[in-house]
């Protein structure tokens, strides 16, 4: 195994740095600027000159977020480009805790030791997911310009022209090598569509963005905390393969990561997911 990289920072706050990789999704709901004020009568001098500052706010809040984004990408050998404005705005102001809507499963089984849960069998529908194939010569590099290719998507870059909300968990499938020691480079992505869209999912504008529509299945999660990369994801699986009593039921050559908070986030509440053969 090579090396544990530094993890992946993308986002944080204006008024105090955070230590390093320490904003999740709940941060971003606190970016946004101050309270709602009452709008002035249309026509009026104050109306024109209030749009007018509402332009430059708007403007002024793209850049000090985007300009955060691209420093700390910097820092981790990940471009953020001037394109990523938008979305990264977007996903701040309409990025709230209550209505992020959770991929649905039902629960088979659950082993727990001395009240805590050691892993879940869970049985995931059929669905569909908009999916994007990355290969950097990192794992945290591949996540992170995988997750904002699939920000872009959701953040109006697609046929409907609209935000299409964030679903929790983002998946990342991983393969191991042959000898079944280290990951491969290659990663895929993905983004669980809502259900509201699940019927006809709008169309990317990304050729890169496939959906795609996974069959159903069953399952074994376990959750982990922390960043995600090649020396955390393989001690994970190993963990997750002594405690199961089966594991050659499982494939044996790949793995799903899920992350329930930012992928930039340095403590993250994550799962490996173990997929049991057809």
């Amino acid at each position: 195994m090579q090396s544990e990289p530094a993890p992946c920072r993308m986002s944080g706050s204006a008024a105090e740095q955070p230590p390093p990789g320490a904003i999740t999704l709940e941060d971003l709901e606190g970016m946004s600027g101050g309270e709602e004020e009452v709008p002035p009568p249309p026509g009026s001098d104050l109306a024109y000159h209030s749009c007018s500052s509402s332009l430059q706010g708007h403007e002024d809040e793209q850049e000090r977020l985007l300009t955060y984004w691209q420093g700390v990408g910097r820092g981790h050998q990940v471009d953020v480009p001037w394109d990523m404005a938008e979305p990264i705005q977007q996903l701040t102001r309409n990025n709230h805790l209550q209505e992020r809507e959770s991929v649905a499963f039902t629960v088979i089984k659950r082993k727990e030791k001395l009240g805590q849960v050691l892993y879940e069998k869970r049985c995931y529908g059929k669905s569909k997911w908009a999916c994007v194939k990355v290969q950097e010569e990192q794992y945290e590099q591949s996540i992170c310009l995988g997750f904002m290719k699939l920000m872009r998507y959701i953040c109006e870059q697609n046929s409907s022209g609209l935000y299409l909300g964030m679903t929790v968990p983002i998946v990342t499938i991983v393969h191991t090598s042959e000898s079944a020691s280290d990951l491969t480079r290659r990663v895929t992505v993905a983004y669980h569509l809502p259900s509201g869209l699940q019927g006809q999912p709008p169309e990317p504008y990304d050729p890169d963005i496939t959906i795609e529509e996974w069959p159903p299945a069953i399952i074994y999660a376990r959750g982990f905390r922390g960043v995600t990369n090649e020396v955390s994801i393989a001690r994970e699986i190993d963990l997750l393969a002594e405690l199961l009593e089966s594991p050659e039921l499982c494939l044996q050559d790949t793995f799903i990561v899920a992350g329930y908070t930012n992928p930039a986030a340095i403590n993250r509440q994550n799962e490996i997911w173990f997929l049991e053969r057809p």
